[in-house]
């Protein structure tokens, strides 16, 4: 077709991700390669055709009697999530998917130590930030979300031949004052266009 941009290097297919977790107001990495900071945590191990990303603005039409079509479109609200299966059970794991909680010793009968999980009450809920890291080759992305939060059901299934994961879902937060998502790469194909000549 005349005109088309046919280039297959642009094809991305995720043969590595990651996706890490740290507190708000934590330095984001400052490109798309540099070791993550310290204060990032990876939540480990994901299955691997579980991670998504989704974006879900929602629009208002007017209509008019005049016409059969909209005649102004308007858009109301963004709504973005992260989705993954955690494949390890951990603390920070299960405070991740349950939005918070506290973990504490126990006093148990044998010598070793206990832990309890206590799940957030109503309203203690806490935010957290959220990379998303996609390594294709030498290509890097890294999906930046300042602020997130827990914000569905957790449905764990527990059988008895089957590995049983944690479903964490995570709603991106905003505001007006910064970016409530933001994606860092090293791809070429994202450089901006060059200026006209003479311009």
């Amino acid at each position: 077709m005349a005109g088309e941009t046919a280039n297959n290097t642009q094809i991305v297919i995720p043969s590595l991700t990651r996706v890490w977790l740290a507190e708000v107001g934590t330095t984001a990495p400052a490109d798309a390669t540099v070791a993550m900071p310290a204060e990032w945590r990876a939540v480990g191990l994901t299955t691997e055709d579980s991670l998504k990303f989704n974006n879900e603005p929602n629009f208002e039409q007017v209509r008019s009697a005049q016409s059969s079509y909209p005649t102004r479109t308007f858009q109301t609200q963004d709504a973005s999530t992260i989705e993954v299966d955690l494949q390890q059970w951990s603390g920070e794991n299960f405070r991740a998917v349950y939005g918070g909680g506290d973990i504490t010793e126990i006093t148990a009968a044998d010598t070793k130590k206990h832990y309890k999980f206590t799940p957030p009450r109503i309203g203690g809920r806490t935010e957290i930030a959220a990379c998303i890291e996609v390594i294709d080759g030498g290509k890097s992305y890294r999906y930046m979300v300042p602020r997130t939060m827990q914000m569905e059901g957790v449905n764990t299934e527990l059988a008895k031949t089957k590995e049983a994961v944690l479903p964490l879902r995570l709603a991106v937060q905003g505001g007006d004052d910064s970016d409530a998502w933001y994606v860092i790469t090293n791809d070429p194909s994202f450089a901006p266009p060059a200026p006209p000549a003479g311009g």
